[in-house]
């Protein structure tokens, strides 16, 4: 199987409703469970492109460009974008959307970098 088609089946979407118990005073998601769920995506992600056990090694610079109300969906997309010997970074969006209604646009980007290990937790090739 080549890269690109490991690619494409390794990606991973993940839809969320958003309850007050989630979000802060503003009434809208909190980031850290924003982050915590990307991260959730792009671990299993990683897992499904390399099928080895990976850690996350960093997160990358994250935009909130919208606010993620109570009330609504999200989906959260991983998606592989770059392989290197040992690890690969995956890019996770999460999109909202209202529950009643067609509209939706992307709230959150990130990008995670993950390192793949040996069951010594030495790095090990990703392919």
């Amino acid at each position: 199987m080549t890269i690109e088609e490991r690619i494409a089946q390794s990606t991973t979407s993940i839809f969320k409703a958003v309850f007050p118990n989630t979000t802060n005073h503003y009434d809208t998601l909190f980031g850290g469970t924003a982050m915590q769920l990307m991260d959730e995506v792009a671990f299993i992600t990683a897992t499904r492109f390399a099928r080895k056990r990976v850690v996350t090694v960093s997160s990358n610079k994250i935009d909130f460009s919208q606010p993620i109300p109570a009330g609504t969906i999200i989906e959260l997309v991983g998606k592989v974008i770059h392989v290197g010997n040992t690890s690969l970074r995956v890019l996770v969006e999460i999109y909202v959307e209202e529950m009643y209604s067609e509209y939706r646009e992307k709230a959150v980007t990130g990008e995670f970098t993950f390192v793949a290990i040996d069951e010594h937790k030495r790095s090990t090739p990703v392919i």
